[in-house]
C-alpha cells in the first residue's frame, strides 16, 4: 500500500470513529474515549505525512525523528508552512484531543483540516 493511501486510511478511520461513536451533539462530542481514539489516529497520519516529506527532502540521510522537537527542527529547515500545520495538528489533535480529551467539535475539526492541508502539500 502506498503512503498516500495509508495516510488517507488513517484519516478516514479517524473521521469514521468521530461520526459513528463519539456522539456529536451540537458543538460537542459526548464520548471522550472515541474522541481520544480518533485524535490519536489522525495525529499518527500527521506524523506519517511529515515522515514522507522528510524522506523526499533528505533522501538517503533520512532517519525517523524521535520527538516532536526533532520533527519541528527538521521541518523548520525546509518548509515553514508545513511546520505551522504540524504545530496546529499537535496542539489540537495530540494535546487537546488525545491527551486532554476535549469535547470541542471545532477543535478537532481544525486539527483534521490542518492534517488534510499537510497531505495536499506532499
Amino acid at each position: 500500500m502506498d503512503s498516500h493511501s495509508e495516510i488517507n486510511r488513517y484519516l478516514d478511520n479517524a473521521k469514521e470513529i468521530l461520526r459513528t461513536k463519539a456522539r456529536k451533539e451540537g458543538n460537542e462530542y459526548h464520548d471522550i474515549k472515541y474522541v481520544q481514539m480518533a485524535s490519536g489516529t489522525a495525529y499518527n497520519a500527521t506524523l506519517m505525512i511529515v515522515d514522507e516529506y522528510l524522506k523526499k527532502k533528505e533522501g538517503l540521510k533520512y532517519t525517523k525523528p524521535r520527538s516532536i522537537d526533532d520533527y519541528r527542527t527538521r521541518l523548520r529547515k525546509y518548509n515553514k508552512t508545513l511546520l505551522s500545520y504540524l504545530n496546529e495538528a499537535y496542539d489540537t489533535l495530540h494535546l487537546a484531543g488525545y491527551y486532554h480529551g476535549t469535547p470541542s467539535v471545532r477543535t478537532i475539526k481544525e486539527g483534521l483540516d490542518a492534517t488534510e492541508k499537510m497531505l495536499s502539500m506532499i
